[in-house]
């Protein structure tokens, strides 16, 4: 395990470095691309014979470090927590409405949407997923990696109340997706929660998720900032956070309670009181620690991503899907966008190109893949993986590409709506 993850990191140190020589991308995309380049090189130099099995030895690196472990209980608590903590949290609550709205709204609607899209998608191939199946996928694929989403918006001069609102819903939604995929897991009897197949039950176990979730995250929250507020020593705050959040993650997942909605709570809870827990140097140490924490895990998961997606193996009907699927899951995300924003637009006065930053802007990244690297084996699994992988690859490599230029145009737009008032 300790050699293959040193070789992970190595590896990744290697491929950031070329990023950022070479290819100056923002770094998960350049980072992504640059691990999935290196992945078809070892599957042509291994199908030449000139290195032979070293597409295997590169696949059993990958099953050993497990990567559904890897994201979901390692490194997602520690970013979603950072994720937060780097955000002004008093400006979300003044965005709380809009933001809350997005999050769950949008990815229940585009859950449905997509997850329809793909069984007849499945269907009109011949592979022939069934229906709780394909909204399996279309919840896994659903919401915004606030990963990916935090790491473009940093690069960017986007307006802060845009930003607020793109970096609040991603990191809520991020939340809200894992519980509809546990709910919708539960009701097919494929999850923790087998059996659960009532709409009523499955009611009451979103509620618990989600609600109990938050509720748990502020309680940490709030019993972090009561200990940081009695001590002045950096090295114990940093340690104290950490605590938090590692410990908390593991106790709420063994309370039933929704780990990444807490962590996101957590990391809020005590960002609106950073400035009055910590004095100035203390806070520079611990934000400087979160944040780095934040680059190097971010840039390690999407250099996983990148070496993940080409060793998978696939059919032609699997692509077709997954291609025809990209569409689908654009669409989707258009329509949850538009649909629930029509009920804060004019309250929250956003400009009519919010919708389309929105849509662009919903990247997806390590949390779909590992959801669906965690499917049980079926014989749907690797159907949905194909098309979960070609997804994410998409929006990485072409939207996060091309989404500077909407960018430009938004601040562009703001400035303009400005200046009439």
């Amino acid at each position: 395990m300790l050699t293959a993850f040193a070789v992970l990191i190595s590896f990744t140190a290697v491929l950031a470095y070329l990023n950022e020589r070479t290819l100056k991308l923002p770094t998960t995309v350049g980072v992504t691309l640059a691990g999935a380049l290196s992945s078809f090189v070892m599957i042509v130099l291994d199908a030449t014979g000139l290195t032979p099995g070293v597409r295997g030895w590169a696949s059993q690196l990958l099953e050993t470090l497990n990567f559904t472990n890897f994201v979901l209980n390692g490194i997602l608590s520690i970013l979603l927590f950072a994720g937060a903590l780097s955000l002004d949290a008093r400006q979300m609550m003044r965005q709380r409405t809009s933001i809350l709205t997005l999050a769950v709204l949008s990815t229940l609607i585009s859950t449905f949407i997509i997850g329809f899209g793909a069984y007849a998608v499945f269907g009109l191939v011949g592979l022939n997923v069934p229906l709780m199946w394909s909204l399996l996928f279309g919840a896994l694929i659903s919401p915004t990696d606030p990963v990916a989403v935090l790491d473009l918006l940093k690069r960017a001069q986007v307006p802060k109340k845009i930003e607020t609102l793109i970096a609040g819903e991603s990191l809520f939604n991020d939340g809200v997706g894992v519980v509809v995929f546990l709910v919708l897991a539960g009701m097919a009897g494929i999850g923790a929660h087998h059996g659960e197949a009532s709409l009523g039950t499955a009611g009451l176990l979103f509620m618990q998720e989600a609600i109990g979730g938050m509720l748990f995250g502020a309680a940490l929250g709030t019993l972090g900032i009561l200990m940081l507020r009695t001590i002045e020593q950096h090295a114990v705050e940093v340690l104290i956070t950490l605590a938090l959040v590692v410990g908390g993650y593991v106790l709420a997942a063994s309370l039933g309670l929704s780990g990444p909605l807490a962590m996101v709570v957590a990391g809020l809870v005590i960002s609106s009181q950073k400035h009055e827990v910590f004095n100035e140097a203390t806070r520079e140490h611990v934000e400087g620690f979160w944040e780095t924490m934040d680059q190097v895990l971010n840039i390690l998961l999407f250099a996983f991503i990148g070496l993940d997606v080409i060793l998978t193996e696939t059919t032609a009907a699997q692509i077709l899907a997954g291609l025809m699927l990209i569409v689908i899951a654009l669409v989707a995300r258009w329509v949850s966008v538009v649909l629930p924003f029509t009920l804060v637009r004019a309250r929250e006065g956003y400009g009519a190109y919010t919708v389309r930053l929105l849509t662009w802007g919903g990247l997806r990244g390590g949390i779909a893949i590992s959801l669906a690297l965690g499917l049980p084996d079926s014989p749907y699994r690797t159907h949905v993986v194909t098309a979960t992988y070609l997804i994410v690859l998409f929006t990485i490599a072409v939207q996060g590409l091309t989404i500077m230029p909407l960018v430009h145009k938004a601040v562009e737009a703001d400035k303009r709506l400005s200046n009439l008032n």
